[in-house]
């Protein structure tokens, strides 16, 4: 693996980009670029992105500020315009609530057939996504409220009945369709907003639960116990309005918590999982109650947005943008080659299209915006705050194209679509593909489901359509077997310390290759004047008045 890591970029191209830029201190460059996509200018980027003094990119970091001079001295030697609202960054006020000594935290169980007392890291994790400074739940009782889902569209009211204000609801992850396997309910294996953390967490707020703990299963949530310990046990951001409109405590059960705490309340859990599946489920009191309490430190700050305008020659109002998350929550991702490394992907990316949409020549005639996003990955911050402060109003939107999911796995013959099938955007990229001699395909259904944890779902519930694409697995060397394997080192990569002398060598070929047919989707949406429409069958849909000219 390690030899995948490090030397399969050709020595042609590393000569190449040695030839190309000069590095000074902290990982500032200094480079003649090409006006194309081009690989030796993506390798400047990334290896800029990924130096050292900008490896921590928490929120307040120095890291933090070096991305940002970097980011906006590239677009300004494109030669484009500040991009929100006459000015290069956009500030996103966060409010940062870190729980202390959390390995002291027990979440007991009182009033079944035997107390329960249940660990923090092992049994289960939780945090105040309201972030106040004292937390607590006495005795609070214990609601089964199914998937959590309440929606009169799908005909579907897991809180059908139930008052359960001040109470705490245990939830289960993903949605029915999942569980169940039944293409007829929700969308079957396909992923849906109903099963993301956002909807469940806001569901359980506006019926008035007081804590919430959602049980884990890892192929339902997309990832295991350990990544949930893990980024648990690090701070917690939240918009300053967030307060009012999540649980004063949510967390997450393991599996093996949840059966004991079902058994201990005389229910059987596997009997009440299955009941959720179906039309008519209504909650389960378990005739158990929950306390916990937890102090957190609170502090407020801002990370900025950087922002970045092409405008458009004649539907001036009208906007494309293209989109990349440029820090981490915690500086523990800066010990991580994979956390170093992804981000400066995307965003290296991000620079590198907004390159080659500035020499274009005709110029588009909609406007772009590039943007490079905060705390995607403390619940989509920046994305939220962009799409509430939008600098093009959101009916002039056209659609957002994520750059958070493009490995270096090598040239490919395919490129995979997170959501496939969901909005007409899927043709438009078919299109460029077809022009490479490429196809689109559609991811599996455990990566489909990051789309509902990234920043394109900020996007998607205010109606605008998203494009989010992952580099494809079938490469022209090795097929399917080859890209799969390289995809399980990258993953394995978040494992694995960066190297100390700045970034290591990457085969940058297939995302190039990724980064010109998302060129080419852009480029012809930008001359059109019709808007793209999510499809009948997708979760989301434009407002009715976004109509085609």
């Amino acid at each position: 693996m390690r030899r995948f890591l490090s030397i399969i970029v050709m020595s042609a191209m590393l000569a190449a980009c040695q030839q190309h830029a000069s590095s000074s201190r902290d990982g500032e460059i200094a480079a003649n670029f090409s006006p194309g996509i081009m690989p030796e200018d993506l390798a400047v980027h990334f290896h800029a992105l990924s130096a050292p003094a900008l490896r921590d990119r928490s929120p307040g970091s120095a890291g933090e500020r070096h991305t940002v001079d970097y980011l906006i001295a590239q677009f300004q030697r494109m030669g484009l315009q500040p991009g929100a609202d006459g000015q290069w960054t956009q500030n996103v006020p966060y409010v940062r609530g870190t729980v202390l000594h959390p390995e002291r935290m027990t979440l007991q169980i009182a009033g079944g057939a035997q107390p329960l007392s249940l660990a923090y890291g092992i049994d289960m994790v939780a945090n105040s996504p309201a972030n106040r400074a004292s937390t607590a739940i006495e005795r609070s009782p214990l609601v089964f409220a199914g998937y959590g889902i309440d929606d009169p569209t799908q005909d579907w009211d897991d809180y059908a009945g139930a008052d359960v204000k001040g109470k705490t609801v245990v939830l289960l992850a993903n949605d029915p369709g999942w569980g169940s396997q039944d293409p007829a309910l929700f969308h079957g294996r396909t992923p849906t907003l109903f099963g993301s953390w956002r909807y469940k967490l806001e569901q359980a707020a506006r019926h008035g639960a007081a804590a919430m703990f959602v049980v884990h299963d890892e192929a339902a949530s997309g990832y295991p116990w350990d990544a949930v310990r893990q980024r648990w046990s690090g701070p917690w951001y939240t918009l300053p309005g967030d307060a009012n409109a999540a649980p004063g405590i949510a967390g997450w059960l393991s599996d093996d918590a949840a059966r004991r705490l079902f058994a201990s309340a005389g229910q059987d859990f596997q009997a009440l999982r299955a009941a959720a599946h179906r039309h008519g489920f209504r909650p389960v009191t378990l005739g158990a109650n929950a306390s916990l309490s937890f102090q957190s430190s609170i502090s407020h700050g801002v990370s900025p947005n950087v922002i970045a305008r092409l405008s458009g020659t004649r539907q001036a109002d009208d906007a494309i943008v293209y989109s990349a998350h440029w820090n981490h929550p915690d500086a523990r991702d800066s010990q991580s080659l994979h956390g170093v490394a992804e981000s400066a992907a995307g965003l290296a990316g991000l620079l590198e299209l907004a390159e080659a949409f500035a020499h274009r020549a005709p110029k588009p005639h909609r406007s772009l915006l590039f943007a490079a996003l905060t705390m995607e990955e403390s619940g989509q911050l920046g994305s939220r705050w962009y799409v509430d402060h939008p600098p093009v109003a959101m009916e002039h939107t056209v659609a957002e194209i994520q750059l958070d999911a493009l490995p270096w796995l090598g040239p490919s013959r395919d490129l995979d679509v997170l959501g496939y099938g969901q909005s007409q955007l899927d043709d438009y990229l078919a299109e460029a593909l077809h022009n490479q001699h490429r196809h689109i395909s559609s991811a599996d259904e455990r990566a489909g489901m990051q789309l509902f944890r990234s920043d394109a779902l900020s996007f998607a519930t205010r109606g605008v359509p998203v494009l989010y694409a992952r580099s494809g697995m079938d490469l022209r060397d090795g097929g399917d077997a080859a890209g799969r394997k390289r995809y399980g080192d990258y993953l394995a990569a978040s494992t694995m310390a960066p190297p100390a002398d700045g970034a290591p060598t990457w085969d940058l070929r297939g995302l190039v290759d990724d980064l010109r047919a998302l060129f080419m989707v852009g480029g012809k949406l930008s001359t059109e004047t019709a808007y793209p429409q999510w499809k009948p069958t997708a979760s989301f849909h434009r407002p009715v008045t976004v109509v085609a000219r």
